[in-house]
């Protein structure tokens, strides 16, 4: 595990370029910060898995690199199909001024932020129709996240505390309207079948 100057950092503009899952109109990638190899990688991968299954396209570890996870992930994508990126060693804050120099937005979830249940924010974040970087913690986050400068909307998936995780798939699962739920995922080698009863793969 190596963490990352912002000398000699690839740009991730170059990265995102056609960089979209399935037929969504906006882009999405999924920021994950502050991971901790030794506490985290369960999570995190779980993290990542969730993003790619649940309609976002780039997922970034960013200042830290976790060779294991990549390849879990990575290895995921190649058996099941779909345009998903992981990138990893990226500076949070380039990672984040890169994106906005691209015209995007950036959302960071958090229990602090405005409802997504009792305000209009996800609303909001449709109409702006620009692609999303949502930034999810695993441990207490900068100030900084919290200021308009990084983040365009902070967003509460309720008030309890509960898993990243969960907040990342229900944001995403209520920003895609469930349509990632049906998604079919290009170039797989593995696709279930779904049946009433029993289990059914289909392998190419």
């Amino acid at each position: 595990m190596q963490t990352r100057s912002e000398a000699g950092l690839k740009d991730l503009t170059g990265i995102l370029l056609g960089s979209r899952q399935g037929k969504n109109l906006q882009r999405i990638a999924v920021l994950r910060w502050g991971h901790r190899p030794q506490r985290d990688a369960r999570l995190t991968s779980h993290v990542a898995l969730a993003a790619r299954a649940f309609g976002a396209s780039i997922f970034i570890l960013s200042d830290i690199e976790d060779q294991k996870i990549k390849e879990t992930v990575e290895k995921v994508s190649k058996s099941w199909g779909g345009n998903f990126k992981f990138e990893m060693g990226i500076l949070w804050k380039k990672a984040v001024r890169d994106w906005k120099t691209q015209g995007g937005i950036v959302v960071h979830l958090t229990a602090y932020g405005e409802n997504i249940e009792s305000s209009n924010v996800l609303k909001r974040i449709k109409d702006s129709e620009k692609d999303v970087m949502i930034i999810i913690g695993s441990q207490k986050v900068p100030n900084e996240f919290y200021f308009p400068e990084t983040s365009d909307f902070n967003v509460a998936i309720g008030n309890q505390p509960h898993s990243e995780c969960a907040s990342l798939a229900v944001f995403l699962d209520r920003f895609l309207n469930g349509k990632e739920l049906a998604a079919e995922f290009e170039n797989s080698k593995i696709r279930i079948i779904p049946q009433k009863n029993g289990k059914k793969i289909e392998e190419t």
